[in-house]
């Protein structure tokens, strides 16, 4: 079995393949936009940040609100904005957002423009026209319409994902394991960033990419190695299960989910092609987040960190750790 730092040379490995091969339907003949790299890798962390008083993970929770807005009628582009520009401001934000900063007092323009502080310390590198439709998406607003959430949100949430599996070997289990929605969710919105490189549209991306999973509503998931294992059992069971989700929702979103989900079985669309660039770019993302944790060091924490900060009592601190021989 190869080494933790093995898994982090091929984590590390497939993402530059994935930003560098070669892919004619592309604008520029590579397969994805190294730009963005940095961007994603950070947007990931919002599958682990917590708040309290909040149940879930902030994946967890814009999954359920994207949810909520769209069987409260709103239409997916407006949803797949609006969201996506939620995600990005919560980026660096986490859960300082408008919901809180107006309960603490801020007026809806004060917290306004720290929601878009958020947003610019990240988003330097997105498209320029995608970048400014998000970007206004955070102004003060109207209070949105939500319905009610078909079953399959919080079977998604409770649902774990089946981390690293290969026929023929064990599994990897990396603790604490993300879930669907949060899945689903960071797929979503690295779907919408990544549109433009494609040429995809956005609205049309994320709706596919929230429900590419409406399977594992009711189907544990034992990866990649459960799924040969099914052999031609698979895509019956898929099936069945998928229908048992679609059938939560009310027409017309059902029709529209079902249109979306159309571009899911392959490449061939720009839609298709960023949709499974998120979906692979978090995958090696989940596991390769683990891994840097495992592979960092005190020293890096200290130095480059900053873990015992610059302030009035720095020089005290590092007396005292110094004394104790800490670390």
């Amino acid at each position: 079995m190869e080494s933790d730092e093995g898994f982090a040379r091929t984590a590390a490995r497939c993402l530059k393949e994935l930003m560098t091969s070669e892919n004619p339907g592309s604008q520029s003949g590579t397969a994805a936009p190294e730009a963005l790299r940095d961007l994603l890798v950070e947007m990931n962390d919002l599958k682990r940040v917590r708040s309290a008083g909040r149940t879930g993970s902030i994946a967890e929770r814009l999954f359920a609100q994207g949810w909520g807005r769209l069987t409260g009628g709103a239409s997916p582009d407006d949803v797949a904005l609006d969201i996506t520009a939620t995600t990005l401001a919560a980026t660096r934000l986490c859960d300082l957002d408008a919901a809180f900063l107006t309960a603490a007092g801020l007026s809806e323009e004060a917290a306004s423009a720290v929601l878009i502080a958020g947003f610019d310390a990240v988003t330097g590198e997105l498209d320029p026209d995608l970048r400014a439709r998000l970007r206004a998406r955070l102004a003060p607003r109207p209070a949105a319409a939500f319905g009610s959430l078909p079953g399959f949100v919080a079977a998604l949430a409770q649902q774990p994902r089946a981390g690293v599996t290969c026929p023929g070997r064990a599994r990897i289990l990396l603790e604490p394991p993300e879930n669907h929605a949060e899945h689903c969710l960071i797929v979503a919105a690295y779907g919408v960033c990544l549109s433009p490189f494609y040429r995809a549209d956005p609205g049309t991306v994320f709706l596919a990419a929230m429900a590419h999973h409406f399977h594992n509503a009711a189907m544990p998931d034992a990866g990649f190695t459960g799924e040969m294992l099914l052999g031609d059992h698979l895509g019956p069971i898929m099936a069945t299960t998928t229908v048992w989700a679609l059938a939560e929702l009310d027409e017309p979103l059902r029709t529209q989910v079902e249109r979306a989900r159309a571009v899911l079985p392959d490449d061939a669309t720009g839609e298709g092609r960023a949709f499974h660039a998120a979906d692979c770019i978090d995958r090696v993302l989940q596991i390769a987040q683990h891994l840097r944790g495992a592979s960092t060091t005190m020293g890096m924490v200290l130095d480059e960190w900053e873990l015992v900060h610059a302030g009035p009592v720095k020089g005290f601190h590092d007396r005292v750790l110094a004394d104790m021989r800490i670390p």
